[in-house]
């Protein structure tokens, strides 16, 4: 097998990453093309979807990327390792499949079923939010009182964090804030998916749902086109599903695949015979969100492709739990940013870690601008430093 570096792989995914965007002032349209191209947005952090987008589709705003959430083309549910993502309508049934195999040994852990099954618990909450949005309180009610009636045997764990999370965390649930904006923290509602999108997709989820093979295959498929080449442990990572499902469906698409060797010995893929990037594929100057598809898509030991290890620990390792929204300079994370203040007046502070190119408020013009367009907000004062 050929041998490529992990600037090679770096320079394959940001040419998937960061598409060729169009001429025209972006639209709905062009927002959920986007997605289609690049894949789900881990977006846990509302204003996350809004930053990421902004960062590959230049000129889009506030206003229409709300309107793609609104008229449903863009979807916000918890789904691929039990996260928020933000997708596209069509590409929610394969992120719901997904999730029921990924996370289906976490849920009998918690919920203990007897007499039931998963499936059955599943359906069970998708009848109740079917039909209105219900708030994390009344998912949490009805799925005890659900048991209850139903499985009076088991032993479901609700009290503890993680079991209050699985009355609203089915990956066949959308949310959407019930006050404030869409890129704010506002309250969320859910509701059963199924009720919101077109014909086609809820055929495709039935057959999704029917075939976990089908649905193995059809996730990995999904992660090659967005971020390949890729490894079976970055497949895994993304996808949350165990690596035995994965090798067994990798099997099953060996005569698509395309493989190489990477620069940590393990095997890389992808559907088409990798074109060499050239320079042009590489994007400029970039403010991320937190959870950024080029650090959540991939394996941890991976990312190097993008970030030098001891700046990843600083990116990624917060006390928190939450990452730093990272700057990306010529196609490597080389620090972080934060937008203080409320209202409409915000101060953004760009930090870059030593060694590394240090951005001038000329080259942060663009961005500066797109978050703006993007978050509906003002920014007022623009400070650079080298992180301590």
């Amino acid at each position: 097998m050929p041998e490529v570096t992990w600037e090679d792989l770096a320079a394959h995914a940001l040419r998937r990453q960061f598409p060729e965007p169009p001429s025209r002032t972006p639209g709905v349209a062009d927002v959920v093309d986007l997605l289609q191209g690049v894949g789900p947005l881990q977006t846990q952090n509302a204003r996350a979807a809004f930053i990421g987008i902004a960062a590959r589709l230049p000129g889009v705003t506030h206003e229409v990327i709300t309107a793609a959430y609104e008229e449903h083309r863009i979807l916000r549910g918890s789904n691929l390792r039990g996260t928020v993502h933000t997708s596209t309508a069509a590409d929610h049934p394969l992120l719901e499949a997904t999730t029921r195999i990924g996370q289906r040994a976490l849920y009998h852990r918690f919920l203990r079923p007897v007499a039931t099954s998963l499936d059955e618990i599943f359906a069970g909450i998708e009848d109740y939010a079917r039909d209105e949005w219900r708030t994390p309180a009344q998912l949490r009610e009805h799925l005890g009182a659900w048991m209850s009636e139903h499985d009076p045997q088991g032993q479901p764990q609700l009290e503890t964090t993680a079991g209050r999370y699985f009355g609203f965390g089915h990956g066949g649930l959308v949310r959407r804030p019930l006050s404030g904006p869409w890129s704010g923290q506002g309250a969320p509602g859910y509701r059963t998916a199924s009720a919101l999108l077109t014909p086609a997709d809820i055929g495709e989820r039935t057959r999704l749902l029917a075939d976990s093979d089908a649905a193995v295959e059809a996730m990995i498929r999904r992660h090659l086109t967005a971020y390949g080449p890729v490894s079976r442990n970055d497949i895994a990572w993304w996808s949350g599903v165990g690596l035995t499902p994965i090798d067994a469906g990798l099997q099953r698409l060996a005569a698509e695949l395309h493989s190489m060797t990477g620069p940590d010995g393990r095997t890389y893929v992808t559907l088409t015979t990798p074109v060499a990037p050239s320079d042009a594929d590489i994007p400029g100057i970039a403010l991320l969100p937190e959870f950024d598809a080029l650090l959540c898509g991939f394996d941890p030991p991976a990312r190097g492709r993008f970030v030098d290890p001891r700046h990843y620990d600083i990116l990624w390792r917060q006390e928190n739990g939450l990452l730093l929204a990272p700057l990306l300079v010529r196609g490597r994370l080389t620090g972080y940013w934060t937008l203080a203040g409320t209202g409409g007046r915000r101060e953004l502070t760009v930090s870059y870690f030593r060694g590394t190119p240090r951005p001038t408020k000329s080259l942060l013009t663009a961005p500066v601008a797109g978050l703006e367009r993007a978050l509906g907000v003002r920014v007022g004062t623009v400070a650079i430093a080298r992180h301590s």
